[in-house]
């Protein structure tokens, strides 16, 4: 019966490249590079060429490669290094958004706090610890309730939130920017800066290295390829469209705050909304103020939605063929994965409450911040060497989307720079950033290497615990098997087959001799 209330949903390109650009594209990023003034050009076009693109290339070449069969990155890891590495690398792609929540939604608070129009009290509410944990759990949960609603859903919200609250707020702050220096607005960055950073000083990479995380997500869309029409086509297409759009938006959002706030003046978590006030106060309309902190509000809340839907829908596509317990298989009537959002939510709800114990809260926001950077970028690291590996062991599959049309240079380029931009950025996630106070060292690194070695180690305690009784043997919840899974079959079957040819031809011979 709950197969009946299913209802197919197909996603066009365009929904798809939105979704992809609400879900690597946040705003809230751009204070934390505005800090380097020109310089964050160079961080942006430096982390694109070698992280986004080679993230949206490789996926999309997966994600083309393996249409017709689900589980996103779970397969495209799993296919390369066994089912182990597999299950490390959805539980790795979840566990990351689990813990992104809070931050994201830490400025949400902030947007909502900003609909006041007096600044110096809107600033001191979106300081208050208890306040902003009481939004960051009032909205997860809202979207909670939304993503069980289905995907449909999901996809409306999501591309209106996306245009509502991210790329119009952007071009607004692009073009407020632009008009700005175009009046005769003093800017307070200075352009003449140097464009390419001082790399003997260690400090000026920690926090560009959390850019990553700014550009992460391009491969979630995988989840979604057997929803789409044509998605060898429209798949990449949504992928490259969205590319474009996010590193536009970063660069100029980021030159437009940069105009409108000195660096010494930047906090990661208000500073985008004192950006608008200012451009809106130069402007005698500060009325708008509201208004945009409304939009940006919404648009938190789509992306939120959007990653609430990609990685707990892997997840539960894994788990239901038998690789998590029966109780994190359960679905709602219209079969979304119900208890793996539950206990999503109850996960996010204690991280939550660190609010409580760390010394503000845009310490808080940066210290997990890093921490969903580690984990996402081991992630990132398994993809990106699954990808070289395929290229040799399913050399003769079919790639609707190749990277190179002849030989493998090209993806040992592109997949190479990827894996090399992401270690980079792995080691140096670790150190403290100089520009920001974080509270004791101490803290840092012991939440920083206790929760990498925490969150990767418990998917291999699940996969060690794994039990025949979780798999339900329900058809249309077998996963298709991979490819080495299918070789070792034929091989029994072909071995089994010579062996009883053999037998045959044995019998066939003593027959013979008897007669004789």
């Amino acid at each position: 019966m709950a197969n009946d209330l299913k209802k197919v949903v197909k996603l066009s390109a365009f929904t798809v490249a939105i979704m992809n650009v609400t879900a690597v594209v946040s705003l809230r990023g751009l204070p934390a590079e505005a800090v380097y003034g020109v310089t964050s050009a160079f961080y942006y076009l430096f982390a694109a060429i070698v992280f986004l693109i080679p993230t949206a290339l490789v996926a999309a070449e997966l994600a083309a490669m393996f249409q017709d069969k689900e589980g996103g990155v779970f397969r495209w890891i799993g296919e390369a290094f066994g089912k182990r590495i597999g299950f490390l690398g959805i539980w790795l792609q979840w566990v990351e958004s689990t813990i992104w929540y809070p931050t994201v939604l830490t400025f949400g608070g902030v947007a909502l706090a900003f609909i006041g129009m007096n600044q110096t009290e809107d600033m001191a509410l979106a300081s208050n610890r208890l306040y902003s944990l009481a939004i960051v759990l009032v909205v997860y949960w809202l979207a909670t309730f939304i993503s069980l609603k289905g995907l449909g859903w999901v996809g409306k919200i999501a591309k209106i939130g996306g245009m509502v609250g991210t790329i119009i707020p952007a071009g607004i702050l692009i073009v407020l920017g632009i008009i700005y220096l175009a009046t005769g607005g003093e800017s307070q960055m200075d352009f003449h800066d140097n464009f390419i950073p001082d790399f003997t000083k260690i400090d000026n990479l920690v926090l560009a290295s959390s850019i990553f995380l700014f550009y992460a997500g391009m491969e979630m869309g995988g989840v979604h390829v057997k929803n789409m029409d044509n998605p060898s086509v429209n798949y990449p297409k949504a992928v490259f469209v969205g590319s474009i759009v996010t590193v536009v938006i970063f660069v100029l959002g980021t030159f437009a705050l940069g105009v409108i706030i000195p660096a010494k003046s930047i906090n990661l978590t208000q500073s985008l909304l004192v950006g608008f006030d200012n451009y809106f106060s130069y402007f005698k309309i500060p009325w708008l103020s509201s208004i945009m902190a409304i939009a940006l509000a919404f648009g938190v809340l789509a992306g939120v939605l959007t990653w609430v839907a990609g990685p707990s829908k892997g997840l539960f596509t894994v788990g239901r063929a038998g690789y998590l317990p029966p109780f994190f298989q359960k679905t709602n009537k219209i079969g979304v994965q119900r208890n793996i959002l539950l206990i999503q939510g109850g996960a996010v709800t204690l991280l939550s409450l660190l609010f409580v114990v760390m010394p503000s809260v845009q310490s808080f926001y940066q210290i997990l911040s890093q921490l969903t950077v580690l984990l996402y970028l081991i992630m990132y690291l398994l993809m990106f060497a699954a990808a070289i590996h395929l290229r040799y062991s399913m050399k003769d599959t079919k790639r609707p989307f190749r990277i190179g049309g002849k030989g493998n240079w090209l993806l040992w380029i592109v997949a190479g720079m990827g894996f090399l931009g992401s270690l980079l950025a792995f080691v140096l996630s670790f150190m403290p950033p100089s520009q920001i106070s974080t509270g004791s060292n101490t803290v840092w690194f012991v939440v920083l290497i206790g929760g990498c070695i925490i969150f990767a180690g418990i998917p291999f305690i699940i996969y060690a615990m794994k039990k025949d009784s979780w798999n339900t043997n329900d058809p249309e919840n077998q996963f298709q098997p991979f490819h080495w899974e299918v070789a070792a079959t034929n091989n029994t079957i072909e071995d089994t087959t010579q062996n009883n040819v053999d037998s045959n031809n044995t019998d066939e011979g003593d027959k013979n001799s008897e007669v004789k």
